[in-house]
């Protein structure tokens, strides 16, 4: 199962055009990812207390609907994790037509805050910490 957070576009989100600033997309891509985390049973503050919190390493928005004030949109994230230090963000923002708006992909990692270097096994800590764990594997 894919997690997803739903929003509301906003009228001060719109830029000139009348349609969503470029930058809300990212900020509702962000959104999704804390909502995760925070079903999964991983609020900000349990992070911190462990020692890690989650970095964003690259991003890339594609753009493929426009989106305008009051649209209906879901916001989908899930974790796609390999060998390594880092994973994969996949996340699409839908609008309540089934019509894909934007495509978000990213690589992110668990910083240890410490030494400010990423943890080797993100994937492990996390799952470690939650208290639904598969919410992290969608």
């Amino acid at each position: 199962m894919t997690f997803f957070a739903d929003v509301t576009v906003r009228g001060y989100e719109l830029d000139t055009q009348g349609h969503l600033n470029q930058a809300v997309y990212l900020q509702y891509a962000e959104h999704a990812r804390w909502e995760l985390l925070r079903a999964a049973g991983l609020p900000q503050e349990k992070l911190l207390a462990s020692g890690v919190g989650p970095v964003a390493l690259e991003v890339t928005v594609k753009y493929l609907r426009e989106l305008r004030g009051g649209d209906e949109v879901r916001v989908t994230c899930r974790f796609v994790y390999g060998e390594g230090k880092t994973f994969t963000v996949e996340q699409q923002i839908v609008k309540d037509d089934g019509t894909v708006a934007a495509e978000i992909s990213g690589v992110a990692g668990m910083l240890d805050l410490t030494t400010r270097r990423l943890i080797a096994d993100p994937r492990g800590h996390l799952a470690a910490l939650a208290d639904n764990p598969d919410l992290l594997t969608g």
